[in-house]
């Protein structure tokens, strides 16, 4: 289903209805701050692998990652971190950015790459704030699959393609086509590893 969302004033009604469908195991397709991303309650492990089906990924090999709303999650779900570190993510997020983590205990297997990290995101985006803020659990965020074309930017268009493989296309408006920077921050040197929309200066 097509659903049309507000993206500075999201219709709570609807929005309770994409939560309650994440809550049940459904897949979405969202709006960020970046790009469009394929998306489901990280604590469901079925649609995680429904997700890396749609994308023809195996999750083992694969480093997923996940959107939370703030930084209120960080303990929950990576290692402790130093304040350095603390402040660069407090600085860059909500922001274009993902960034790769030493994984906690409490990340669901499926999520872990074979390096026992999470990549993660806190996008700047009033509709992926107010779903989080519903589910209360962060969401799995992964690109469409094939080449990022112009055609993702529409969410008709998105539609048409991936509509009858997910529960939910969200129209928040047109998207983007350039993702996240990635940094991984696993070790003391802070690297970037996609540059993508997020300046780093770091």
């Amino acid at each position: 289903m097509l659903l049309s969302i507000h993206p500075v004033n999201p219709q709570l009604r609807l929005v309770k209805q994409v939560a309650e469908c994440l809550k049940d195991g459904g897949v979405i397709i969202y709006p960020t701050d970046t790009i469009y991303g394929l998306g489901c309650d990280i604590h469901h492990p079925k649609a995680v692998e429904r997700i890396c089906r749609i994308k023809n990924i195996d999750p083992a090999k694969s480093q997923l990652s996940f959107i939370c709303r703030d930084l209120s999650h960080l303990s929950d779900y990576t290692k402790s971190i130093d304040t350095p570190l603390y402040r660069i993510l407090k600085n860059c997020l909500p922001g274009p950015y993902t960034f790769i983590l030493p994984a906690s205990k409490q990340v669901p297997k499926i999520l872990k790459s074979k390096k026992e990290t999470i990549g993660l995101r806190v996008p700047n985006n009033v509709i992926c704030q107010t779903i989080l803020e519903q589910l209360d659990n962060p969401i799995l965020s992964a690109s469409l699959p094939g080449q990022m074309v112009e055609e993702y930017t529409d969410p008709e268009i998105i539609y048409e393609t991936f509509g009858s493989q997910v529960d939910f296309v969200i129209d928040g408006g047109p998207g983007g086509i350039i993702p996240s920077t990635v940094v991984d921050c696993t070790t003391d040197d802070w690297t970037v590893i996609r540059q993508g929309l997020g300046e780093w200066a770091a």
